[in-house]
């Protein structure tokens, strides 16, 4: 009987380093395709005419793009099932605000270190009050 009961339990951790390493075996090729499929992709639109300037969401499934075609830079709605023509942007209508995200990543804490210590700081200030 216990002959029995050990053989069942040898079974039993067989069959779940083989599940462990199928699933790793599943987790690794995974990885390769999405980098692969993603080689792909970024070698399609190298040196294209077509470029997706900027693009902001209005709604559910809805959104408003800007398109860089050739030179002209196009305005376009884009929906669900549908995208329409807008309007047509000269490049000097084209502004470049990313300098305003790096303005506004100075003012918040740059690692989790200086929020700790902020935190600690604040702490200390309440005890020594009360």
């Amino acid at each position: 009987m216990n002959m029995i009961l050990c053989l069942s339990s040898l079974d039993s951790f067989v069959q779940l380093i083989t599940v462990l390493i199928i699933f790793i075996f599943v987790l690794i090729l995974t990885y390769f395709t999405t980098r692969w499929m993603a080689g792909i992709q970024k070698g399609r639109s190298v040196n294209k005419n077509l470029r997706i300037v900027e693009t902001i969401h209005v709604g559910n499934n809805k959104m408003i793009s800007i398109v860089e075609a050739g030179k002209k830079y196009i305005v376009v709605s884009i929906g669900k099932d549908e995208v329409n023509y807008l309007t047509e942007l000269s490049p000097d209508d084209i502004k470049d605000f990313s300098f305003m995200d790096s303005e506004k990543t100075k003012v918040q804490p740059d690692t989790f270190a200086e929020i700790i210590d902020r935190l600690k700081k604040n702490y200390s200030n309440r005890s020594k009050h009360e």
